[in-house]
């Protein structure tokens, strides 16, 4: 099976997995999930509290100097009174009297059996101050059974409905209340629950806002102090359809999970709001205007009494300054929250996020779908923990990432496996003929190359030793015949490949070559033409290397031709080779067998010239209009004689010398033959060379046997 299908199948189990975890197995991801987040707070660090929340504190100060709690009933009253008389505008207690105080005088003395009718009762003087000053009592529920029957119902002066209410009810249902006692409870002008109930894992991240007991739904204490702080009479829990989407108190919508439960967007740690020891308000400790108009809760941080939790800042946090922080959030509308259609956001950036690895994995490289994974990956906690800390929305995070990182991970693995055997079949066909930076080109992109024949414009390459069968009697024997071959081909191709050339083969004396195959190359005419003068001027130097060894002088004629071919794995079953093939390859070959009669170096056509990009940098002139064996179209020639520049040319023509040669082609190719006789032997006379004198010869035939119909081409009757 090919890679790419593996990559699709593998992508598709994984997106079929993946969603049907995020959508029905949340207990197995969601305990991360809450790390996660909790991580997240933290990484954001603290934040401002609200100046108008305070904490009044039976702190283990408060203990040692007024004695264990419970203090005595008038002690309380005591605190509250003196929390009035300091301004406060609001008493929230997290603090529940549910048994009567047992060291009330009139308690006392009933227990005794005496007469108690005009002595102090603690409970009732509490009860007193509880109705004549801002105070919002409060009570617990006890979730489970525990043996013990309910008793009274909770009082509520809040009016709360539900809209859109399923069949089935999603609030928490609590077993019983443990309430104060009833002159307490009936004294109180408001009342609400102050449970916080935490996580699988222990810790408290939210406050059930409402809960159902005995067919009535009850609020909490935070959420019965905002209730009366805006007047509100009607408290509103919404339904959508897989349970409740938000509370609502007046004009403020508080979201919350499906069962009602408000997220806590906690502050810092414990004691981030102001905290005041309750021993400093009875004993007159605390600064004027302190507490003005401040909202109050009353609750503690004494270990002994055992009201301490586990939040996402600290594992020992007072219980009140949860309620405190929810009371906070509400006041500033700075909530967090998880809405039902975050579920919907989750698959959509599963379905995005894999698809985008699972395209980067089957059409980029390693490098690419590295950094798509790695942007996807990072990215996806990046926004996340973005909308969290601006937008208070909180989506699931683990199941995606874990997703993306399997995905890339395994989808690497399948890669390798398959590049490994792409690798290995890149370098055994090409190590010999390319360089190894094209090598590693090929490697490292090996899903962009493709060994199967395929049309490309090349720019073809032919060069041939001159006089080689002299040569070869020269040298005698066979083995010093390929140690000078070995000389000569070495330096050849060394420069072929230095400009990004593939030697295709060497045939006897003869190397062909291409450029643009199997790597694209850019200006890969240019190249190849570079290359061919490096050629020739590397030649010179390894000539006088061998005449010092007494060996033959080696010169060599190159031809070039650009054009499409066709490239590619070719041959026999179990045995091929990477070559191209066409008629561009043809006119190179006869371009490079034109090198003798027109006694040039380099020749290349038309076509070659025409794809330069650089024609400026090298030094040619036009040669003659051709029609080459085995062709009946007509082709233009010309000879590169080097450089341009740097004196790196074999011949340079002055200006007085190109203009007559270029006067005497035109007279020749119109047909003008007498004109060009004349402009050829003075060419011939001041600047000789056998090209001149070919001219010359070619254009006294034609003066003593004028042709019936001449086109200006010259058709060559030999290879």
């Amino acid at each position: 099976m090919s890679r790419i299908f593996l990559q699709i199948i593998l992508l598709i189990v994984l997106l079929l997995t993946s969603g049907v975890v995020l959508l029905t197995q949340q207990d197995w991801y969601q305990p991360f999930e809450y790390k996660l987040n909790d991580q997240m707070l933290v990484f954001r660090g603290e934040q401002p509290v609200d100046p108008n929340i305070v904490i009044v504190d039976i702190d283990e100060k408060s203990l040692s100097e007024l004695g264990q709690w419970p203090w005595p009933r008038d002690q309380v009253a005591q605190l509250l009174d003196a929390l009035t008389q300091m301004g406060a505008g609001m008493i929230g207690l997290d603090v529940v009297f549910a048994e009567p105080d047992n060291s009330s005088p009139k308690r006392v003395f009933e227990r005794l059996g005496r007469d108690a009718d005009d002595l102090p009762d603690f409970d009732r003087m509490l009860a007193e101050t509880i109705a004549r000053t801002p105070t919002i009592t409060g009570y617990v529920f006890i979730q489970n059974p525990d043996g013990i029957n309910p008793g009274r119902l909770p009082t509520s002066r809040a009016t709360i409905l539900e809209r859109n209410k399923p069949e089935q009810s999603y609030l928490f249902q609590p077993y019983r209340a443990v309430l104060n006692l009833p002159v307490i409870q009936d004294n109180a002008y408001a009342s609400g629950y102050f449970n916080s109930v935490p996580d699988a894992d222990g810790v408290v991240r939210s406050v059930p806002l409402v809960m159902q007991y005995e067919q009535m739904l009850f609020p909490a204490l935070s959420l019965e102090m905002m209730r009366v702080m805006t007047e509100s009479r009607r408290i509103e829990v919404n339904y959508e359809n897989n349970g409740v989407s938000h509370v609502s108190l007046g004009g403020l919508a508080i979201p919350t999970d499906a069962n009602g439960q408000m997220l806590i967007n906690f502050r810092g740690p414990a004691f981030s709001y102001p905290y005041i020891s309750a021993a400093d308000i009875l004993n007159g400790d605390v600064a004027e205007g302190t507490l003005a108009g401040k909202i109050v809760l009353l609750g503690t941080s004494a270990s002994g009494l055992m009201d301490l939790r586990a939040t996402p800042f600290d594992s020992v946090y007072p219980g009140v300054e949860v309620h405190a922080t929810a009371i906070d959030n509400m006041l500033n509308q700075d909530f967090l929250a998880q809405p039902m259609w975050t579920l919907g956001a989750d698959v959509l950036t599963l379905l995005v996020g894999l698809v985008l690895i699972g395209l980067a994995l089957m059409f980029t490289g390693s490098v690419v779908s590295f950094a798509a994974a790695f942007t996807l990956i990072v990215g996806l906690m990046v926004g996340h923990y973005y909308l969290l800390i601006t937008q208070g929305l909180i989506l699931n995070t683990v199941v995606p990432w874990v997703s993306f990182v399997m995905l890339f991970g395994l989808g690497t693995v399948l890669n390798y496996f398959f590049e490994s055997r792409q690798k290995a079949r890149i370098r055994k066909r090409f190590a010999q003929k390319v360089s190894s930076a094209v090598v590693d080109e090929l490697i490292n992109h090996a899903d962009d190359v493709s060994l199967e024949g395929k049309e490309q414009e090349v720019t073809l390459f032919f060069s041939d030793i001159r006089g080689f069968t002299t040569l070869s009697e020269k040298m005698g024997s066979a083995r010093a015949l390929i140690d000078l071959l070995n000389r000569y081909m070495t330096p050849m191709v060394d420069i072929i490949t230095k400009h990004q050339g593939t030697v295709d083969k060497f045939i006897g004396d003869a190397i062909m070559a291409y450029w643009n195959a199997p790597v694209e190359i850019d200006q890969h005419a240019d190249e190849a033409l570079t290359a061919s003068v490096e050629q020739i001027l590397a030649l010179e130097d390894l000539n006088q290397t061998l005449a010092r060894d007494d060996l033959p002088r080696i010169d060599i004629g190159i031809g070039l031709n650009t054009g499409v071919a066709v490239v590619g794995e070719m041959g026999s079953v179990g045995r091929s080779d990477y070559t191209c093939i066409g008629d561009p390859v043809n006119l190179a070959s006869r371009a490079e067998g034109l090198c003798k009669p027109y006694s040039a170096k380099i020749v290349l056509t038309e076509f070659t010239v025409s794809a330069l990009a650089h024609p400026d940098r090298f030094q040619m002139r036009f040669l003659d209009k051709v029609r080459v064996k085995g062709k009946s179209q007509p082709v233009s020639i010309y000879e590169c004689l080097g450089f341009a520049q740097n004196d790196q040319a074999w011949y340079t023509m002055s200006t007085e010398e190109n203009k007559l040669f270029d006067q005497a082609q035109t007279d020749y190719h119109q047909g003008r033959f007498s004109q060009a006789l004349e402009a050829f032997r003075q060419l011939q006379t001041r600047w000789p060379q056998p090209l001149y004198d070919m001219y010359q010869s070619r254009c006294e035939h034609y003066v003593a046997h004028p042709p019936e119909s001449f086109d200006g081409v010259f058709t060559l009757e030999s290879k």
